[in-house]
């Protein structure tokens, strides 16, 4: 009798605890510019690629690779933490699952995790305690592609988002405050999951519920141009994939990140192989970019033994001594609210005004920001317009243009019968103009152009309904 009580005061505080952890994680709720500046003002952090990778001499593991190869018998995370104080670093991110599907943390929702492994222990949760007790910051790395679980293009089902959806609430749930979550493998030209297959609102209002001030970062700047948040927080350039940020015309948020070793994850030669100049890193890209409104992360690939080599923990030590982060950093500058709703003008019925031969509507409307419809340089009053052939309902247009130009745009939408003006607030960002206004049900939304010096040029004109 003692026994089960004992046992159910047991349970109780497990669960008062959790309780008390989800309302800590969830209190004192801070504005959004407020998180993008606190994030700017960390300056400089240690990513960590470590999972099944490690054990294989890849990036990317073999999606069925061997739950047995998984061991790192000298596994400390209070060295990473520690090696990532000697840099003058002031945060983690480590990446709880990679693209071939293996999570590394206690999770339910798949056998094939971590814990059914010779190792046997939940890394996440050891990195975010020992990070914490060294003072530092704890952001995450999640991957949406899977290729494990089959979550890949043309394959989405309603359970693999509800699989992503649970995985997410686990990370946010059980391991205390997470600064940012970074996310990968969606709307890349390398993954081909869109914003669609896994709906980008939804996942980021589940992020906010479960811890309003976690940014959401993803990976997308191969995409999306450099003068808005589209589908992020904050704007990420991956310099290893050629994504670099421009020191002279940022006005926004940012991350950049490289590598300190040949690649993201340890491989066999790492122990050998020269490690990249720290002076270099330092003053080429941590102190210009720290200028420019960026974060810098460096990652620092684990070995399999669970430590970081040698040679990288000199460098890292090295990095310290010529570092240091300075007391106040740039404010970012005002700029308009993240763009996270599903863009309801994608390869919808477009027309428009005479334009040149090679560029038409299409082109405005498709997707890429690569192509562009361009005006015919006789036509006067040029107009483009988007046919929805049913009613929609929308209350946010971006138009980005081909190059920044001078043009005003006027808008009006098709309801009832006839065409009614479109009365929204407009933020201008380089060549993106924002425009957000009150819902409307429209079947057709049209922009008349004027003001311009040289033939319009639009990229992509996006409408959306956001919720708010």
């Amino acid at each position: 009798m003692i026994k089960r009580i004992f046992m159910a005061l047991t349970f109780v505080l497990a669960i008062t605890h959790a309780q008390q952890a989800l309302s800590q994680q969830k209190s004192a709720p801070r504005p959004l510019p407020q998180l993008q500046q606190e994030f700017v003002d960390l300056g400089f952090g240690m990513f960590i690629h470590y999972g099944m990778p490690t054990f294989m001499d890849q990036d990317w593991s073999d999606p069925n690779a061997a739950l047995s190869l998984f061991k790192s018998p000298k596994f400390d995370a209070d060295q990473w933490a520690k090696a990532a104080k000697s840099a003058n670093m002031t945060y983690g991110c480590l990446t709880t699952k990679h693209h071939s599907g293996f999570p590394i943390w206690n999770t339910k929702t798949t056998a094939y995790n971590v814990m059914n492994t010779p190792f046997k222990r939940d890394v996440v949760k050891e990195y975010a305690d020992a990070f914490r007790k060294n003072g530092l910051k704890v952001m995450l790395y999640y991957s949406i592609l899977d290729t494990h679980h089959g979550i890949r293009p043309n394959q989405i089902t309603p359970e693999h988002i509800q699989m992503i959806k649970d995985q997410i609430t686990e990370l946010l749930s059980n391991y205390g405050e997470i600064t940012a979550l970074v996310i990968d493998g969606w709307d890349a030209p390398w993954s081909r999951i869109s914003y669609d297959d896994v709906p980008f609102e939804d996942i980021y209002r589940l992020v906010k519920s479960l811890q309003p001030n976690c940014l959401v970062m993803d990976l997308n700047a191969a995409k999306y141009p450099a003068e808005a948040l589209f589908y992020t927080d904050i704007k990420s350039y991956e310099q290893g994939a050629g994504q670099f940020i421009s020191k002279e015309h940022n006005k926004l948020p940012a991350l950049a990140c490289l590598p300190l070793q040949a690649s993201w994850f340890w491989k066999t030669s790492f122990p050998t192989t020269p490690v990249k100049d720290v002076n270099e890193l330092v003053n080429k890209f941590i102190v210009p970019y720290n200028g420019a409104y960026c974060n810098f992360i460096l990652n620092v690939a684990p070995n399999s033994d669970g430590l970081i080599d040698e040679n990288a923990l000199v460098a890292l030590k090295e990095i310290g001594k010529i570092y240091q982060k300075p007391a106040e950093l740039p404010k970012v500058p005002a700029h308009a609210a993240p763009i996270i709703s599903s863009n309801i003008a994608k390869h919808v019925k477009s027309n428009s005004s005479w334009s040149d031969d090679m560029n038409i509507m299409d082109f405005a409307n498709d997707d890429n920001f690569g192509s562009s419809w361009v005006s015919n340089r006789e036509v006067k009053s040029p107009w483009y317009e988007l046919n929805f052939e049913k009613a929609q309902a929308f209350n946010m247009v971006v138009v980005t243009e081909g190059r920044q130009g001078d043009s005003n745009y006027q808008l009006q939408y098709y309801a009832a019968g006839q065409w009614h003006p479109l009365k929204a607030e407009q933020v201008e960002a380089g060549r993106i103009t924002i425009f957000r206004f009150d819902r409307v049900w429209a079947e057709r939304l049209k922009l008349t152009i004027s003001g311009f010096s040289k033939p319009p040029v639009l990229a992509e004109v996006g409408v959306y309904n956001e919720r708010r």
